[in-house]
């Protein structure tokens, strides 16, 4: 396949924005940058800086700019969020399948001893699952049973919480207008931000109705932010941007420096590059390990690294948003000759220096000139004060200066102990995961007279499978579907795809002819009083127990795999895995009325997302989006990947199950 695009390289919406040296030039032009480029040369460094003085000026002037929503009381937070983790709500750092419960100790806990701590979490809780049946984003939150308590957990750990807003969400069920939803839900949770999924920008409309619902509501949009928009979006994302070969400035940043901005490339399995980005411009970074329920965890090397740097710009918090910032401060020939590069962040006779180093070898050496001051040097990572500084490859360096007579910033001594036990970690390796398949011992064998007449029979022996499937963020099996990439377009992103699968059946497999029924499940629950762990959501459109007048020959729906794993073991058999529904189903399986999805059995966990393959499709289908879940009823050889949710989410009135048996003989 020949695509327009190369995936691996930026597209021109991506690239930094040249800053132009002259005096002639239109200013507001460089409105629409993402980064400015800087120039290559040294020499050209304090003119690039003086265009950029003049462009913030002119800028805040055109715009009128007062700043206003960085004084909220309840907002001033965000300046100061240099770390935020987007985490899905199953994931199994911070929910327990086990025990049916979250464990935000856990998830807490393991960004401290990897990152350093988080300051914030995007709780990410309906895409990549909504879709499924006609349950709207809302109630992707609202039906979860303790998340306030979940929220409260993490704000007692020192996190602010963010709640995801889906803007494309219109083909599910509706309720109130989404202003109206998203301001109930921000109060309902008591959430300290709202992160703006596919938007740059959230409505002013939308901007009032939120902070009248939690005054200091914080946005965080998606990608570039407008110019204009600065003034009521305290933070925005940095995803997606391309710097220039010497390091540029973040123009949201630069025209603000109470706006944060997190660095981002969900795909990339080295980060340094956005680190070093945001270490330069004194913003922070988005922490995404499981993108979609796909694994891209972070590598040793980038999580120590981003560790030293927030511990170092919580302390020096002061310094980096009212400090007098100087981008590519003029450095050492030699250290400039070796990659490295650095800003200046000086107040009251105290300099931070962040240093990145472009190349591939360690260097060191003394940065500072006269020209900066003078005064003692603190390499705050050796803990040296030689006045040289150390610089690991495609890493960061800092240091401290303080001018004769300046006096010892009173957060130094503590940033000094806590640095000490922080080392650089030069392993780049990416930290590979593997999803293994779970689920019950297998079923024994059963003779081919004890199972339905009409089940199809899948004869032992080797095969070979074309599965299809749409491509999603969700990937398949194993591994990320979108690896170093940028962003993922069409043709890349949503498009229909093949993959082979093969195997061997050591004996025949039958497979129940249809899914089991409302009537039948109701046998069940009386001979055997089955009552599942957690019941949220558990044949919610029963009443009194017992299915609905006029429904009990249609498929049972609201189970979740155990539900149906039970019921199986109760018929003498079990579910049928993905490859066996799909052999007998190319045989001829009938579809119950209602189509419904099939669980089959084919739960996978690679530790940190638990999924599992769906067959058949469903006659439900939601309209209006691509992002929704697949729907519609499908041909055998379709498979569509769930991520399960926990806590009964799982349940869908769009998904039911049927039988299948190992045989002991043949028919």
């Amino acid at each position: 396949m020949t695509y327009s695009f190369d995936p691996l390289v930026p597209r021109p919406i991506d690239m930094p924005t040249a800053v132009p040296l002259g005096d002639d030039v239109d200013l507001a032009a460089l409105d629409e940058a993402k980064i400015f480029a800087a120039p290559d040369d040294p020499a050209d460094w304090p003119a690039w800086r003086r265009r950029l003085q003049a462009w913030r000026e002119d800028a805040r002037d055109r715009h009128a700019y007062d700043g206003a929503a960085y004084e909220r009381p309840n907002a001033r937070w965000a300046a100061s969020c240099f770390t935020v983790a987007q985490v899905w709500l199953w994931d199994e750092l911070l929910y327990s399948f086990e025990e049916h419960r979250f464990t935000p100790e856990r998830f807490v806990a393991d960004a401290r001893e990897r990152f350093g701590g988080l300051d914030a979490v995007v709780l990410w809780h309906a895409y990549p699952v909504i879709g499924i049946d006609d349950r709207n984003q809302w109630d992707f939150y609202r039906d979860v049973p303790g998340l306030t308590g979940l929220v409260e957990d993490l704000h007692a750990a020192g996190l602010h919480v963010f709640v995801d807003y889906n803007p494309w969400d219109t083909g599910t069920r509706r309720g109130e207008d989404d202003v109206t939803e998203l301001a109930a839900v921000v109060r309902e949770l008591q959430a300290d931000g709202v992160f703006l999924d596919t938007l740059k920008k959230a409505d002013p409309e939308l901007v009032e109705s939120l902070e009248r619902a939690r005054p200091g509501i914080v946005l965080e949009g998606e990608s570039k932010l407008a110019v204009e928009r600065i003034v009521d979006h305290n933070t925005s994302w940095a995803q997606f941007f391309a710097d220039s070969e010497v390091p540029g400035v973040l123009r949201a940043h630069w025209y603000e420096r109470r706006h944060m901005q997190h660095h981002i490339r969900r795909w990339h399995r080295d980060h340094s590059d956005e680190l070093q980005s945001a270490w330069l411009n004194g913003v922070g970074v988005m922490v995404w390990e499981v993108v979609f329920g796909v694994w891209v965890g972070w590598n040793p090397r980038d999580a120590a690294t981003l560790t030293r740097m927030v511990v170092v710009q919580r302390a020096a918090g002061d310094l980096l948003l009212e400090g007098e910032w100087t981008p590519l401060v003029e450095i050492s020939a030699d250290a400039h000759a070796a990659g490295v590069y650095a800003s200046t962040f000086s107040r009251d006779g105290v300099t931070l220096w962040t240093l990145v180093s472009r190349g591939a070898s360690d260097w060191s050496g003394v940065v500072p000139l006269a020209g900066h001051g003078g005064g003692a040097v603190l390499d705050l990572f050796t803990d040296a004060d030689t006045g040289a500084v150390a610089v690991p490859a495609r890493s960061v360096g800092a240091a401290l200066q303080l001018a004769p007579g300046a006096s010892e910033p009173h957060w130094l001594p503590e940033l000094r102990a806590r640095l000490a036990d922080l080392e650089h970690d030069d392993d780049a390796r990416f930290p590979h995961r593997l999803a293994r398949r779970l689920g019950p011992a297998p079923a024994p064998s059963v003779p081919a007279e004890g199972v339905p007449a009409d089940a199809v029979v899948v004869p032992a022996g080797e095969y070979v499978l074309t599965v299809r499937h749409r491509a999603r963020e969700t990937g398949m099996y194993q591994g990320a579907p979108y690896v170093d990439e940028w962003k993922p377009l069409v043709p890349r992103l949503h498009d229909a795809r093949t993959l082979q699968r093969d195997g061997v059946l050591e004996r025949p497999v039958a497979v129940a002819a249809t899914e089991a029924t409302n009537a039948e499940f109701a046998e069940f629950l009386d001979a055997t009083g089955y009552a599942p762990a957690h019941p949220h959501r558990f044949l919610a459109h029963w009443a009194g127990g017992r299915p609905p007048a006029g429904h009990e020959d249609e498929p049972v729906t609201f189970v979740d795999l155990d539900d149906a794993r039970a019921y199986c073991a109760w018929r003498g058999g079990r579910l049928p895995t993905e490859d066996e529904w799909q052999l007998a189903g190319e045989q001829g399986l009938r579809r119950g009325e209602p189509a419904v999805w099939n669980w089959t059995e084919s739960e996978h966990s690679d530790g940190r997302t638990r999924f599992a393959m769906l067959k058949g499709g469903s006659a439900h289908q939601c309209e209006g989006s691509e992002w929704y879940f697949d729907g519609g009823v499908r041909g055998p050889e379709f498979t569509a990947k769930l991520l399960v949710p926990g806590l009964g989410l799982a349940r869908s009135s769009s998904i039911g199950f049927r039988c299948a048996w190992t045989l002991g003989g043949e028919r």
